[in-house]
């Protein structure tokens, strides 16, 4: 943290909240003492927690209350302070359901922050979810991404209700002019079928809810690529990609859990366990299989990180791998989790931090490691557990 960006410590993806996941971690496996788990949680809560509508799972109040309750979770640590966090974080998913549902009526095109996992409403739903999920916040967070579904019409033209209006840097841009779709896990339509199908898993449906997911797995289908290695998706579909069905990207990129085959065939698997569909299941855990079996894409990894690195693919695989319905993808984790090792000894980190530090990289070690679950849930927050 520095003096110009007291906020750096709320940040999940690279600051002291981060960094206390893997702590906490640590401290419940008994590899870590509490000690050193407090020691960080107090570094991410020694300023201002901020609960501004700009904020997010991944900074501010939903950050600190995310990793207030990994460590509290099966004991009375830290209630008090997590109970008191908790109730400006119900109140800011309120504040952005309402602000989002009067944008939609507006008939104006969204953004990622509103969205998003990040910094938006299904990172919120990702933490309420493990929090509350029977609460009124939960339920409102998954009418919106079933509103969120729902067509918009925009200078005549329909476009899926998650249109964004900028690129993907959120500026305007000649490739991106009239916006687009993004189809990744962290800014994506991915984020939003993530949630909606584990709230379906843990029993929280709303009206609507099914029909929003085979909304999105049929854009999916509809934007599905095939190519000597199997299937993939583009990142991005732009309003000149529209007419032809075709995007512009001619092949699969970097596998990753932000924006590559990993997060999407995984939203997919949850989704077709979700809705029973059994085919889809069987397709989504093959195209996951296929990527992993490809030598080109995984050697556009690079880093060891979560984010777009190693340590991201290899907690999707492994989560997919105890859902999946054949052995398919058990069969790659012993050569994911080798590369995993060489990576994160061979390739500087991004700093300390979770999404592309050596944070993010250690807690993926320890699940290859014990090949147990976190004990924390500290996955919960790429929504893929």
């Amino acid at each position: 943290m520095t003096a110009g960006q007291p906020w750096m410590a709320q940040s999940l993806a690279n600051g002291a909240a981060g960094t206390a996941l893997l702590h906490i971690e640590r401290a419940r496996t008994g590899q870590g003492t509490w000690q050193q788990a407090h020691s960080w949680i107090t570094k991410a809560v020694a300023g201002e927690i901020s609960a501004a509508d700009a904020t997010g799972l991944y900074l501010g109040a939903p950050a600190v209350a995310f990793i207030l309750h990994a460590a509290s979770t099966g004991s009375a640590r830290y209630n008090g302070a997590l109970k008191e966090v908790d109730a400006h974080v119900v109140a800011l998913a309120h504040r952005r359901v309402d602000a989002a549902l009067a944008r939609i009526r507006r008939g104006e095109l969204t953004s990622f922050a509103e969205y998003d996992v990040f910094s938006g409403l299904t990172g919120i739903g990702a933490y309420l979810l493990r929090s509350s999920p029977q609460g009124s916040a939960m339920e409102r967070v998954l009418r919106y991404l079933v509103e969120l579904t729902r067509p918009l019409r925009v200078d005549g033209q329909a476009l899926p209700g998650w249109w964004v209006g900028h690129d993907q840097h959120t500026r305007t841009s000649a490739r991106y002019l009239g916006g687009h779709s993004n189809q990744g896990a962290a800014h994506g339509i991915t984020g939003p079928l993530l949630l909606l199908s584990q709230a379906v898993r843990h029993g929280v449906t709303v009206d609507g809810q099914y029909e929003a997911i085979e909304t999105i797995c049929a854009w999916f289908d509809a934007w599905e690529q095939h190519g000597q290695t199997g299937a993939w998706w583009p990142e991005c579909v732009a309003l000149a990609n529209l007419p032809t069905g075709r995007p512009a990207q001619r092949g699969p990129a970097r596998p990753s859990w932000c924006y590559g085959t990993p997060g999407i065939a995984r939203a997919q698997q949850l989704a077709a366990i979700a809705t029973g569909d059994t085919k889809r299941q069987h397709a989504a855990e093959e195209h996951f299989a296929n990527c992993l079996s490809d030598p080109v894409q995984l050697g556009r990894l690079t880093d060891a990180g979560l984010c777009h690195g190693w340590a991201g693919v290899y907690q999707t695989v492994w989560r997919a791998a105890r859902d999946a319905a054949s052995p398919a993808l058990r069969t790659p984790l012993l050569h994911l989790a080798d590369g995993l090792a060489r990576h994160a000894a061979s390739v500087a980190a991004d700093g300390h931090g979770f999404l592309d530090g050596s944070s993010g990289t250690a807690l993926a070690l320890m699940t290859a490691a014990q090949d147990t679950a976190p004990t924390s849930g500290w996955d919960a927050c790429l929504l893929i557990d």
